[in-house]
């Protein structure tokens, strides 16, 4: 992989992990454009370590609060706080789950242009209804446990290549009532426990692999990728709050289209 392909990718993976439009969709641009190779794990792990810095980093004193009082919590200390913190742990039991038994089945037999195209298109729509007609009311802090695990569920479901693992977890929270900037909040909170484990799932694979690992590209990935992501993250809470989700809306079904004319073709 050249430096320049390494910032291209890394810049997609960045940009497109907190947006509702699917970073799968996205990276797969470049194998049908250009013809590129797989980028293969160290790659894959160094984009991880960036994304997941960028979100712990942005929300770092919300994230400091959740782990100092999710542990006061084990000695009988609740708060708000430690509640949130619990909420995210078990919203995170089912996709740790689908990802455990059922990654290299997805990954073996959904990951094509056409069944990416297709949820591209399909949860996009599924996005423009939750934003349009959900009643939008309820803060994260009215959160239950059963509204948490039911947005869990609908992260798993990000395990199939196109859904987009923000988007799903966005609609979710606002067809349950959550403002969208608290369904967006809750969103990349739960992104780190899952950036986490997928991103030690790959890094165990790629400590077991005998290949060598050009750094270079790895280093260029992963900062770029946490600068992306960094700034991914500011823009897009303050275009929600002023636009709403129909932007992304449009774009998931402009890139479904083109991922179908490609198949097509």
């Amino acid at each position: 992989m050249s430096t320049f392909e390494s910032i291209i990718l890394a810049l997609i993976q960045g940009f497109t992990e907190f947006l509702p439009i699917s970073s799968s969709a996205h990276l797969i641009l470049p194998s049908q454009l250009l013809g590129w190779e797989d980028q293969g794990l160290a790659f894959d792990v160094a984009v991880h370590v960036g994304t997941l810095l960028a979100v712990m980093l942005y929300f770092r004193q919300e994230v400091g609060q959740l782990i100092v009082n999710w542990f006061a919590s084990l000695r009988g200390q609740h708060n708000a706080h430690s509640r949130l913190a619990w909420l995210i742990i078990w919203a995170t039991i089912p996709a740790g789950l689908a990802g455990l038994f059922g990654s290299d089945l997805v990954e073996n037999a959904a990951r094509s242009a056409l069944v990416i195209a297709t949820t591209t298109v399909v949860f996009g729509l599924l996005l423009w209804f939750a934003d349009a007609r959900a009643s939008q009311r309820q803060g994260i802090e009215q959160l239950t446990l059963r509204q948490a695990i039911f947005v869990g569920i609908a992260q798993a479901l990000a395990l199939i290549p196109g859904t987009s693992r923000s988007g799903i977890t966005m609609t979710a929270g606002m067809m349950l009532g959550l403002t969208k900037t608290d369904a967006a909040r809750f969103s990349f909170l739960l992104s780190i426990p899952i950036i986490i484990m997928a991103g030690g799932y790959q890094g165990l694979k790629l400590v077991q692999t005998p290949e060598p690992v050009a750094w270079l590209p790895v280093v260029v990935g992963m900062v770029t990728s946490f600068i992306a992501a960094y700034v991914c993250i500011h823009v897009f809470l303050q275009v929600i709050s002023r636009m709403g989700m129909l932007p992304f809306v449009i774009y998931r079904l402009a890139l479904g289209a083109l991922l179908l004319f490609f198949w097509f073709i």
